[in-house]
């Protein structure tokens, strides 16, 4: 029996129906005699909890014990996946061949093999590698099984991410709460290899907005004039004028420069040089960019957009696998573009001008297959869908998709671009200008007259606020240009913007670019990054639930506990780089480059020195106000019990003083123990 096997139920009928007719029976289709096909519901099997490897990492928890490191990896059946799981157990012990037919990813690859593994299932394995779920896309990968070792190594760098996160969010929530309670403060800290340093880099952005000191600054600002066209240029002050960045911080300079503007009639053009700029396509969207530009747009939360992504992938049909981290498409889907376009045509005919004008013939710098990763970018499909079933925000999100698509079909924006500089009484002033030469791609970005939609080039485009479309005239070194006025500008340097979820996402994928260590640098690839296109929503979902950010309007702070947690924490544990580095490694396990046990040795070391280092340090966190002890006098932490709060010596159990939420003093007999609470890893 050839059994497939899929990520969830609507993955299976899709595979399904292209396989053949099939009968539903409990959990699984049966096709024939010979194929069937089932699914998960996501992870069916989970790492088992610490008190698994022993008594004495179970409750009440302790630090002398710690750290927790597995011999022997344990895996659980989720509670609720139980019976799926028996389904799948039980056609395993038939099967004479698996096709892993999960999300073509390294999650997608754990989800199955680890079923694979903890059924002892021991026969051939095949991967169905799909990028899309329509018909045709469904029918070609069938056609080209991969076998089962050319994506083996996914999994092993699967199962490396999995207990990575596993040793630091079991260890170091555990290490850090008991911490916590020694100084009053009854928190459940949750820590995470990803996730806490994701939380330094909102921390640090917020302790730079609240340390920020504006540096007050000058600009001489001409308004100038040539055959009848208004225009402005800026005045370049002198080195003894000017901070290292080149601005005026000498007001008698500005304002006697000011003066000089309204004194003098002419400017006399020094130099002028124009050059024609082509402004290549937006790229296709990765799961990161279309989540930074919903959020700069509309607002939209990371996992939102991944769920609206995920749903038009599985749903609708409309768009391609969503979890991807390029942006680009291989040379080979050039082939697929007229159906490309006539799907997108008869799911909405109203874009059927817009496509008649494309230029097919057109090779963007999108088609390249040496930028092609796991995946290719996200598109629409070649199949032709109900558009009037789509949400309003799932309608936003396929128009930005099939946007930046169809837009590698139009040419380049070019664009004139004039840099001319000038002679107003001794002094030197310089301005630029952008004039439009050739639309091109922007055509499509345009904003529709009287809209107050942002659907426009700002997206994707943002030239220098000085520079922004600003015709010039025609100017030739010696001309003379009319003097109107002058003036001097007060200016203040600003602070930098807080993140949005956007905006966090980007530095998430960038965290290269955070790291000042040099060797770490050195180290570190250019497209490091903290956790993977499929994660990062989740982990800043996790950042909020365990309320260490906030949201404020569009964009995110970190909580005063969140800033607390960091800076008690080793930099070791807080640092986007140390992070990026791991998840570096992990893609080398992916390409065979470093092996599983390799990894995790290191691993094992850097959980062990962490646990060290926090267990001989205390936390300097805040605790709230409590009432003394009455029995030792020393301090007490707030619990919950089944009548609900109470003060409990944080001694407890050697010293059983209680104190009633209203400040009465309780037998010890009657101290109500509060029910241990469950530490959850999070990366």
């Amino acid at each position: 029996m050839q059994l497939y096997l899929c990520e969830k139920p609507s993955q299976a009928r899709d595979i399904a129906a292209v396989l053949g007719h099939g009968k539903k029976s409990d959990g699984c289709i049966r096709i024939g005699n010979n194929i069937v096909v089932t699914w998960a519901r996501g992870h069916l099997l989970e790492q088992a909890s610490p008190e698994k490897y022993g008594e004495q990492f179970g409750k009440p928890w302790r630090t002398d014990v710690l750290p927790v490191i597995p011999q022997q990896w344990k895996l659980e059946v989720v509670p609720d996946a139980k019976a799926q799981f028996r389904v799948i157990r039980d056609l395993l012990k038939q099967a004479t061949e698996v096709v892993v037919s999960t999300d073509a990813d390294r999650e997608g690859e754990v989800i199955a093999r680890e079923l694979l593994e903890y059924c002892s299932y021991r026969g051939p394995v095949r991967r169905l590698w799909l990028s899309a779920l329509d018909e045709t896309s469904v029918r070609n990968a069938l056609a080209n099984l991969l076998p089962g070792e050319k994506t083996a190594r996914l999994y092993d760098a699967g199962k490396g991410r999995g207990r990575a996160d596993w040793l630091i969010g079991m260890n170091m929530t555990r290490v850090c709460t008991l911490k916590a309670r020694e100084t009053g403060v009854d928190e459940l800290l949750s820590v995470g290899r990803v996730q806490t340093p994701t939380l330094a880099i909102v921390v640090n952005r917020d302790n730079e907005i609240a340390n920020f000191v504006p540096v007050p600054f000058l600009q001489v600002r001409a308004q100038l004039e040539k055959e009848g066209k208004a225009f402005s240029a800026l005045w370049q002050p002198a080195e003894q004028y000017s901070d290292a960045e080149g601005r005026c911080i000498h007001q008698g300079a500005a304002a006697a420069v000011a003066q000089l503007c309204s004194q003098t009639a002419a400017a006399t053009v020094l130099d002028v040089a124009t050059e024609r700029k082509k402004e290549p396509q937006p790229l296709c969207f990765s799961l990161g960019s279309l989540q930074e530009v919903c959020s700069q747009k509309w607002g939209m939360g990371a996992k939102d957009v991944l769920g609206i992504a995920q749903s038009l992938y599985e749903t609708h049909k409309a768009t391609t696998y969503p979890r991807t981290d390029c942006g680009y498409l291989p040379v080979s889907m050039l082939e697929e573009l007229p159906e490309v376009l006539d799907a997108v045509v008869k799911s909405d005919p109203s874009v059927a001008e817009t496509v008649a004008l494309l230029d097919r013939n057109l090779r963007s710098r999108v088609w390249n297959d040496k930028k092609i990763t796991a995946h290719h970018a996200i598109i629409p499909t070649r199949r032709a869908f109900d558009i009037s079933r789509l949400s309003a925000d799932e309608l936003k999100v396929y128009g930005l998709i099939r946007q930046h698509y169809l837009a590698q079909l139009l040419p380049q924006a070019e664009v004139d671009v004039t840099d001319a500089s000038f002679n107003l009484g001794g002094q030197l002033f310089r301005t630029r200008g952008r004039v439009p030469v050739l639309e091109g791609w922007k055509a499509l970005f345009r904003k529709p007259p009287g809209s107050n939609t942002q659907d426009n080039e700002d997206d994707v485009t943002t030239p220098d606020d000085n520079e922004r479309d600003m015709p010039l005239p025609v100017l030739a070194q010696g001309d003379c240009c009319r003097v109107n006025a002058g003036e001097a500008e007060k200016k203040e340097t600003r602070a930098p913007s807080p993140f949005t979820e956007g905006t966090l996402i980007a530095a998430m994928k960038n965290a290269a670019s955070l790291v000042t260590d040099l060797k770490l640098k050195k180290i570190l690839r250019d497209n490091a990054g903290l956790g993977t296109e499929a994660t990062r929503a989740e982990v800043i979902q996790t950042l909020f639930k365990r309320r260490y950010l906030e949201k404020k309007g569009k964009t995110i702070r970190s909580t005063q506990l969140a800033r607390e947690l960091i800076a008690a924490l080793p930099d070791t544990l807080t640092s986007p780089g140390m992070t990026a580095l791991w998840e570096q490694a992990l893609d080398d396990i992916a390409e065979g480059r470093l092996t599983l046990d390799a990894f995790m040795v290191k691993q094992e070391t850097w959980t062990q020195h962490l646990v060290s280092k926090l267990r001989s340090e205390s936390l300097a966190l805040t605790a709230p106000a409590t009432p003394p002890c009455p029995v030792c006098r020393g301090k007490t932490r707030k619990r919950t019990g089944k009548k609900g709060e109470f003060y409990s010596c944080i001694r407890y159990p050697e010293c059983k003083g209680v104190v009633n939420s209203n400040g009465q003093r309780k037998s010890a007999k009657k101290t109500k123990t509060r029910k241990a609470e469950k530490s959850e890893p999070a990366s």
